[in-house]
């Protein structure tokens, strides 16, 4: 039990003690989140607040996992821990540079596109270059079918698989605590799927990333006191897509975590609709604001998605389960 006990506990622990002073030290250097123009008009009264507390989770979860694999196995420390912690900081790292650059010309464009891309894509080919390393098949599993063997195509599904969920985390982070609820249990999830496969340094990983989101929560909820910004929401989902693949169970997270893909579909619909027919489909796109625009509270949006993501989190994981 001390594989999910201590990195849950001491995840929470850190994130929840020294967030009051990463929230300080942001607003003594006025430092804070600026609202983009084309959202919700009501949002402008977020402008200012304190952004990347992100940085704070991503140490809580690097911390607890590398401490928690060491003292249980003090000379042993996996290579698929080393490759998740680094995919974690490295998307992290892209979120704070993009971030930071967005404080510093106090204006909501960061990193340009290619920049950001071409960071992701580096940080899924040394994934691959681990998973290839440890023998591990270079298939995709089906299920129902089976696997899919692929080669080297793998390298090219693995890009696709953090590039695309790292932005979807990204853009379903919107309202406050929204992501924080709907991460917190795709990793609850993932983390009882890699227990049960005695892949108990997946395992660490994800009960850590658990408990530092709910320490992070306390603070995240409407009305939040500070946002994870690019620097938590990248890193969550580019971590999120890696722990499926390590699992070998990659195709679950279409699943399990339908919400980011709702979310991801709802914006490419949009700008496909509005430039074939000059319409929009939804109200705002991401989806969340077309619910906001309906008159929804952000609670009950929050509550709404985080329902849909326990339920096809707990489908998922029963599923994976019964084989």
């Amino acid at each position: 039990m001390m594989n999910v006990i201590l990195p849950l506990l001491g995840g929470f622990i850190i994130t929840a003690a020294f967030m009051p002073a990463l929230i300080r030290y942001f607003r003594a250097r006025h430092e804070g989140q600026m609202i983009r123009d084309e959202g919700p008009t009501w949002h402008e009264k977020k402008s200012g607040t304190p952004t990347m507390g992100g940085l704070l989770f991503i140490i809580a979860i690097a911390v607890m996992t590398l401490a928690t694999s060491w003292l249980l196995a003090p000379h042993h420390v996996l290579s698929t821990t080393w490759i998740l912690v680094f995919i974690l900081v490295l998307y992290g790292a892209l979120g704070a540079w993009d971030d930071s650059i967005k404080l510093f010309h106090r204006q909501n464009e960061g990193l340009k596109a290619w920049q950001k891309l071409l960071g992701q894509i580096v940080g899924a080919l040394i994934l691959f270059w681990v998973y290839a390393h440890e023998h591990l098949p270079m298939a995709l599993h089906v299920p129902g079918i089976g696997n899919w063997h692929m080669s080297g195509w793998y390298a090219i599904f693995i890009i696709i698989w953090l590039v695309g969920f790292s932005n979807a985390v990204n853009l379903s982070d919107g309202l406050d605590g929204l992501v924080s609820g709907l991460a917190s249990i795709a990793f609850l999830a993932y983390g009882v799927v890699a227990w049960h496969q005695m892949q108990l340094n997946i395992a660490i990983f994800c009960f850590a990333v658990v408990g530092s989101l709910l320490g992070f929560l306390i603070f995240n909820h409407k009305p939040a006191k500070i946002f994870m910004g690019d620097t938590g929401s990248l890193a969550l989902g580019g971590a999120l897509a890696a722990v499926s693949i390590l699992l070998h169970h990659e195709l679950s997270l279409l699943w399990i975590g339908l919400v980011f893909v709702i979310e991801t579909a709802s914006v490419i619909l949009q700008v496909a609709s509005f430039k074939l027919t000059g319409k929009r489909i939804f109200l705002m796109s991401p989806i969340h604001h077309h619910f906001e625009m309906k008159g929804w509270s952000e609670w009950k949006i929050d509550f709404t998605f985080w329902g849909i993501g326990l339920v096809t989190a707990l489908s998922g994981v029963w599923v994976i389960l019964a084989k």
